[in-house]
């Protein structure tokens, strides 16, 4: 996974700005924490594991994040970044199938290119959200309520049905993610030996026209 969102939690971001070789060097920290939190998830990573994945001393690393709480919670946000953005985007002066239909397949596309940050995501949720609960009850219900908004104005113009906004959001994020979480379990199910691509682009599809024909007006 090669993500390039900038973090506010690195300790040479708090002090000087940064170079571009530091915010390189912070990418691949936050890369490397990402496949070792994957895997063994917050309480079973040590700093000494990501170090050895990142090919760097431990004194090093935590130049730039001084405790694993600090790496762990920019490993997440910068997934929230990924999530969140393609929702910031929707707009209510847009046509509701294009908007909609627009954020579903950017989910369905992070979800191929990044399950490991997905799994992670799960992880922590599982556990309570003991890390991101702030950010869950600030930034992501705030942004989930304006965007409920939006689909409420919809609803009320007559360009979707009657749906509740909140319940529609979380049907995305279900539909779209598992296919990151259940990867192992769909390929294992598939008939055939369908390629991981196949197997999205057939997500993006179905998932899309599910979706879109149960709230879009019928004539």
């Amino acid at each position: 996974m090669t993500l390039t969102r900038p973090t506010d939690t690195a300790r040479a971001s708090q002090t000087k700005k940064r170079t571009r070789i530091q915010k390189e060097k912070e990418q691949h920290i936050l890369n490397s924490g990402l496949k070792v939190f994957s895997i063994y998830g917050f309480r079973g990573t040590t700093v000494d594991q990501i170090a050895d994945k990142a090919g760097m001393s431990k004194p090093n690393l935590l130049y730039y994040y001084r405790r694993k709480h600090d790496l762990y919670l920019a490993v997440l946000n910068r997934t929230l970044d990924m999530w969140l953005d393609p929702l910031e985007e929707i707009k209510v002066n847009g046509d509701p199938e294009t908007e909609i239909g627009r954020y579903i397949s950017r989910k369905i596309e992070y979800s191929r290119l990044y399950p490991e940050a997905s799994r992670l995501f799960i992880g922590e949720i599982l556990q309570g959200a003991p890390v991101l609960k702030p950010v869950l009850e600030t930034r992501v219900r705030e942004l989930v309520e304006a965007k409920a908004k939006v689909i409420k104005a919809w609803i009320k113009q007559g360009r979707l049905s009657k749906v509740d906004p909140y319940h529609l959001i979380f049907m995305i994020w279900a539909a779209t993610q598992h296919y990151a979480d259940f990867e192992t379990q769909i390929r294992a199910v598939l008939p055939g030996t369908a390629k991981p691509d196949k197997i999205f682009a057939d997500a993006n599809t179905y998932v899309k026209s599910v979706l879109l024909n149960g709230i879009l007006p019928r004539s």
